[in-house]
């Protein structure tokens, strides 16, 4: 089965996955959809294969998305199909299918995950960054649990329920952090990141945090909710607004870091994750 990328080439992430792929040895078929566009039973079965809700794989940023009414829940599967084939530049990107599975690959850092075998050098997003791979720890890694202590985060919850936690690195393996979520429905509480020392100061954080939420939302999460004391700068750079706590659910603000864990003096932000 040869890998097929549905390409953009004037989007940036669609270049960086692109590169990535070429970078891992793969002669990917490059099909760019806004001049050949996936006929309806294709992107159908992209879309099935993907696991995603037709919804989730729309693209609402640069498009006519608003304008088409596409916004009123109460349109159909069936009609954003067709408002996605005749109007390819909804159709979100890049979507790539490999032998292990197909996923629309936003972050690009999410192509790692479908690659038969890792390149063998460090391979960097045009923007500079390095390409992060997550994996799943459990709330008890001694190295994750030190790393929160240096940074003075909690650590009292992290074996309770509801929780994820992952550590972040390369793909040549360099370690760059850890982060995690507390998951309620469709409400995430953005939890426990930190940033390796020596990585700070060259925009991994971001990066990091843009992993984390694209892990939030693969569990089914649509909306991310955090508590900082004095990283409110950081988070707003991507995306998340300052809210009041009348504005959280209750689920949030029962949590451990709302009720006991974080300052009543520390600030709260929301934003919605998306792709």
């Amino acid at each position: 089965m040869r890998v097929t990328i549905y390409h953009n080439p004037d989007c940036g992430t669609s270049r960086n996955v692109l590169a990535l792929l070429r970078e891992a040895g793969e002669n990917p078929l490059v099909i760019e959809y806004l001049q050949n566009p996936p006929d309806r039973a294709t992107l159908e079965r992209l879309i099935a294969d993907s696991g995603m809700a037709v919804r989730d794989m729309l693209r609402t940023k640069g498009t006519p998305y608003k304008e088409l009414g596409l916004d009123d829940p109460a349109v159909s599967d069936a009609e954003l199909i067709d408002a996605m084939l005749a109007h390819p530049i909804l159709i979100n990107r890049p979507i790539v299918v490999t032998p292990q599975g197909t996923r629309l690959c936003r972050p690009s850092d999410a192509a790692a995950g479908l690659l038969a075998s890792m390149p063998e050098r460090e391979i960097l997003k045009e923007e500079g960054a390095p390409f992060i791979v997550a994996r799943r720890i459990t709330g008890d890694n001694a190295e994750f649990v030190q790393a929160l202590r240096d940074a003075e985060l909690p650590v009292n919850d992290l074996s309770e329920s509801a929780r994820s936690f992952f550590t972040f690195s390369t793909l040549a393996g360099v370690h760059l952090g850890y982060g995690g979520f507390e998951q309620y429905g469709r409400d995430v509480l953005i939890r426990s990141l930190v940033v390796a020392p020596e990585q700070r100061g060259k925009g991994v954080g971001r990066n990091v945090l843009a992993v984390l939420l694209r892990e939030a939302f693969d569990a089914g999460a649509r909306t991310g909710w955090l508590l900082t004391t004095n990283e409110s700068a950081f988070f707003e750079k991507s995306g998340f607004k300052p809210v009041s706590r009348d504005a959280a659910p209750a689920s949030i603000l029962a949590t451990r870091q709302a009720t006991d864990l974080c300052p009543s003096s520390a600030a709260l932000l929301s934003r919605a994750i998306t792709l």
